[in-house]
């Protein structure tokens, strides 16, 4: 009998994901709209739901990448309405139209990474260099179409942003193949590991060997990609290229979706399924609120303050760094839940 004593058998410890927690908000969420409408249950309304959710899905995508960073991305919603009136001239001076989205394509990715050089060359804030070029591509849209539409022509476009796959809209088939090339990218390669490092400690990464220039304008060339790519998908929806499209809310939902999926505003922490769920979170609130009638000024309300108690809880969770997120809100239940009753 072998007198090596045996080493203990630990019971495995099954691991909450970060995302359970937003997720689980989407159900609630969902469930309580379905309750209160009957029309929230139908496949075509979730289709909807989808396909209005795909652009904001996009931004998040790129908004995800910067803010990982710690970095933000102001020019997303300004790069809509600017590619839009891009790919639509493009068109109507007789560039076929998948050469027009493809050129798009790169004018977007173009647009960040002047961004990104502005930013780490000339040391300049990235909310001031992103509000100052959401300015520029807002007042380009406007100058060079002198505030009028332009209506597209070559039919063939609309499959982008009118048709279905297997009866899956288009734009929800595209969003799903860029965010799991974008999560592959984040989780398997040195690239993604080095956005990391940079949010978590830029200092410590470039000590590291970490290249902070090309980590920065690849974040914002691929943030400038999805707002093109958003831009083309709203004027294919649409056959028009609108000035003014995407100057609404749709910056202030990207920013949302990623924050409320666990994107942290401070970097180094998040990750694309969280914000994913967060875009399809704003998009049920979006859609919920519309069937049921309710006023859109409402919309933004609600969004704000799921956002803030997103950055609440976030600036919480940066204090107990290290910490699983299901641990750290089970630690600001007892807090504050032991405050009240005493």
């Amino acid at each position: 009998m072998s007198s090596a004593a045996k080493t203990p058998v630990m019971p495995r410890r099954w691991s909450v994901p970060d995302e359970a927690g937003i997720l689980g908000m989407l159900i609630v969420v969902f469930a309580l709209f379905c309750a209160m409408s009957p029309n929230m249950r139908t496949v075509s309304n979730g289709l909807v739901l989808l396909l209005n959710g795909a652009v904001i899905g996009l931004l998040a995508l790129g908004q995800t990448f910067v803010l990982l960073i710690g970095g933000i991305d102001l020019s997303t919603g300004a790069n809509i309405a600017f590619m839009g009136v891009l790919v639509s001239l493009l068109m109507a001076h007789g560039v076929v139209w998948p050469l027009a989205i493809a050129m798009t394509l790169a004018a977007g990715a173009v647009m960040g990474t002047i961004n990104g050089l502005i930013i780490q060359i000339f040391r300049v804030p990235p909310f001031i260099v992103t509000f100052s070029t959401m300015g520029v591509a807002s007042s380009m849209a406007l100058i060079i179409t002198g505030a009028n539409s332009i209506s597209v022509t070559q039919s063939g476009f609309a499959v982008i942003g009118q048709g279905a796959i297997a009866g899956v809209p288009v734009p929800v088939v595209v969003l799903a193949i860029f965010a799991i090339l974008a999560g592959l990218l984040l989780s398997k390669t040195i690239l993604g590991t080095h956005i990391y490092a940079t949010g978590g400690n830029r200092e410590a990464a470039r000590l590291a060997g970490v290249n902070l220039t090309l980590t920065t304008i690849t974040v914002y060339a691929i943030s400038g990609f999805c707002a093109s790519l958003g831009g083309v998908i709203d004027t294919a929806r649409l056959m028009v290229g609108f000035p003014t499209t995407g100057l609404g809310d749709e910056l202030f939902f990207s920013i949302a979706a990623a924050v409320i999926g666990g994107v942290s505003l401070f970097g180094g922490v998040g990750r694309v399924q969280g914000a994913m769920i967060g875009a399809v979170l704003i998009a049920v609130v979006s859609d919920g609120m519309n069937v049921l009638n309710v006023s859109s000024y409402w919309q933004s309300l609600v969004i704000g303050l799921i956002v803030l108690v997103a950055v609440i809880f976030d600036t919480y969770r940066r204090r107990h760094a290290g910490t699983p997120i299901s641990e750290t809100l089970r630690a600001f239940l007892r807090r504050h839940g032991s405050r009240r009753l005493s």
